[in-house]
């Protein structure tokens, strides 16, 4: 398959093409990927681009738990319908007994995180602050006040480790065994401020090795084929991990790639549209988030582009966000919300197609989003530079 194709195969695999217009959100995020958070807008942007929802509609769909965020694989945050919640919080489990693990090396025994979570429970059960799930919702200032003494200071050596005190390794542990769930403080998820409330989510009924199982049928799905060392970066599974959950998955290798027999079938017979397909996708998409491998997507005559110093070609991540056509990346955008309108380059004269998708996300982001950053921290000032920057680029 020439990369062309290998590129709109991927796009098609990501419900990109319009497959996935007729689908609710959770059924979106089954099907193309869960989407990166951390605080960024990309979650909204992967469901208006997949299936024009809206934010509205995503708000909705959070504050009634058909979607949520959640931390999972390699212990990052990402937003997910409601079918994978159990068994995909299963798989941040690790990364909140690391954190664990940090507190032995700070004289922290076992039993006093124990009864610092019993402390955690009592005190979200006590109908304090009730959130829209009529259940008490607090954030980390009002627990720590609440529940006092019950939580330590670790002093200098803590801070150095980045733990200043014992509570968020206890709301860590909680939330990895569902016992509580954090939840946006206005109900939006392109910010980083959270309040908890008690959950009691059922564990999901899988070992471990099963886990891993569904999670790589479902990452081979996603991305419709990856390599053994991008499966690995997605998963963190081990080696052996790796190659024992893509014999479970039942997986087949084809030009590198591993994938499953029904992909591998379904591409041997798969042809590229011939009509433009354009969207304009944030940097982390699971389009390229998945297997990070932006750098495939370009074109070989786009191979040598540049943006002041940088050829994006040699970059793991893409310093803006991607316009795409058929999973060929055709350009880059910034959103300026100063003048409520999408800077971008694009490689080369824009089509009607592009020109029309461009005026439509930019109404979606100012209606919907009012801005569009990349994580929490990003602000229209830090990225001046960059819109800037694409303002003057020359095609």
């Amino acid at each position: 398959m020439d990369s062309g194709t290998q590129c709109a195969w991927s796009w098609h695999k990501q419900g990109l093409d319009g497959s996935l217009a007729d689908r609710d959100a959770g059924q979106v995020l089954g099907n193309a990927g869960w989407a990166r958070s951390v605080g960024g807008a990309n979650p909204y942007l992967t469901l208006f681009s997949r299936a024009g929802i809206r934010r509205e509609q995503a708000d909705a769909d959070v504050a009634a738990l058909r979607i949520h965020e959640l931390p999972t694989a390699r212990g990052c945050t990402y937003v997910l319908g409601a079918d994978d919640f159990a068994w995909a919080l299963a798989l941040g489990r690790d990364a909140a007994e690391a954190q664990s693990k940090l507190m032995d090396k700070l004289e922290v025994p076992r039993a006093e995180l124990a009864a610092l979570e019993v402390a955690v429970l009592g005190v979200l059960g006590s109908g304090v602050a009730p959130g829209a799930d009529g259940r008490s919702a607090m954030d980390p200032k009002e627990l720590k006040d609440r529940l006092g003494d019950a939580v330590r200071s670790l002093g200098e050596a803590g801070r150095k480790k980045g733990a200043s005190t014992t509570l968020p390794t206890v709301l860590g542990l909680l939330q990895a065994d569902g016992r509580i769930r954090r939840v946006p403080v206005n109900g939006r998820l392109d910010q980083q401020r959270y309040a908890y409330t008690a959950w009691g989510l059922e564990a999901a009924p899988l070992t471990p090795e099963q886990t891993r199982t569904r999670l790589m049928e479902r990452y081979l799905g996603w991305t419709g084929g990856a390599a053994l060392k991008q499966t690995q970066w997605f998963t963190a599974f081990t080696v052996a991990q790796t190659k024992s959950a893509l014999a479970a998955a039942g997986a087949v290798e084809l030009d590198g790639l591993w994938m499953l027999p029904a992909d591998a079938d379904a591409r041997e017979n798969f042809t590229a549209p011939r009509e433009e397909q354009v969207q304009l996708l944030a940097g982390s998409d699971s389009l390229f988030l998945l297997r990070r491998n932006a750098a495939d997507h370009f074109a070989e005559e786009d191979q040598g582009r540049q943006l002041g110093s940088t050829r994006l070609a040699l970059q793991a991540d893409l310093p803006d966000h991607p316009i795409v056509d058929r999973g060929r990346i055709i350009g880059l955008w910034q959103y300026d919300p100063g003048e409520e309108r999408i800077a971008h380059w694009l490689f080369n004269a824009p089509t009607n197609a592009v020109t029309h998708r461009i005026k439509e996300v930019q109404a979606f982001i100012r209606d919907d989003l009012g801005d569009f950053r990349s994580f929490s921290l990003d602000s229209p000032s830090s990225r001046q530079k960059r819109i800037d920057a694409l303002n003057n680029a020359d095609s």
